[in-house]
């Protein structure tokens, strides 16, 4: 066994805002030692408790336009008036190193990663249980990041929006249950990673296992 080796994934969780892709997210990395974080590049203002390079890495709208047009980016899209991104140079050292990457964006940047590592994405969209479930988290949440009702209902639109998309991914959670929605996702990466596709050399071990026959 030990001449088998596995490619690293790219594991993709979506979702409309509170749809609990973060949550769903933050108990995958506490429960998978070789499993990395996608840190992405934003122009938005940093909030209260946020760290840069941990959370996000926060940029200047003209330091994010130079990362694009220097390819310094797998993924890129505007949302909310913002700019978020991918940078290339740390997921491609962890997948190098036989680790996988999760993913936190939206279904743009899920196209983008589509059209240039289709067969090493894997994707997963977060579904509210019902509309008025993710209201109330929004609502919830808008007490913390004083959010007006202006904005709440921009979220609510634009996540009408999100959730057409959810076609394009390989997977669907509804997330009635954070811990059955964890569950789920974990069952996901497991089957994933055991693919025969990914296995390196396994051609050579099984020809070594026949012998002579």
């Amino acid at each position: 066994m030990q001449n088998i080796k596995r490619r690293g994934l790219m594991y993709v969780m979506s979702s409309p805002s509170g749809a609990g892709k973060t949550t769903i997210t933050r108990a995958l990395l506490k429960n998978n030692n070789d499993l990395t974080l996608s840190v992405s590049a934003t122009t938005r203002g940093r909030r209260a408790g946020e760290v840069n390079k941990q959370d996000y890495y926060f940029v200047s709208p003209d330091e994010f336009r130079d990362m694009v047009d220097n390819g310094e980016m797998l993924e890129h899209a505007k949302v909310f008036e913002n700019y978020y991104g991918t940078p290339r140079g740390p997921v491609e050292q962890a997948l190098s190193e036989g680790r996988d990457v999760i993913f936190d964006i939206d279904w743009q940047g899920t196209q983008q990663l589509s059209e240039i590592a289709r067969e090493d994405l894997v994707t997963v969209f977060i579904l509210p249980p019902a509309r008025s479930a993710l209201e109330k988290r929004l609502r919830n949440r808008s007490k913390d990041t004083m959010e007006s009702e202006s904005d709440i209902r921009g979220r609510m639109e634009k996540a009408a929006d999100e959730m057409s998309h959810y076609t394009e991914y390989d997977y669907v959670i509804i997330n009635e249950d954070v811990d059955e929605a964890i569950r789920k996702a974990q069952l996901i990466l497991d089957a994933e990673r055991i693919k025969r596709r990914r296995m390196v050399g396994l051609s050579e071990f099984v020809r070594g296992l026949k012998g002579g026959l």
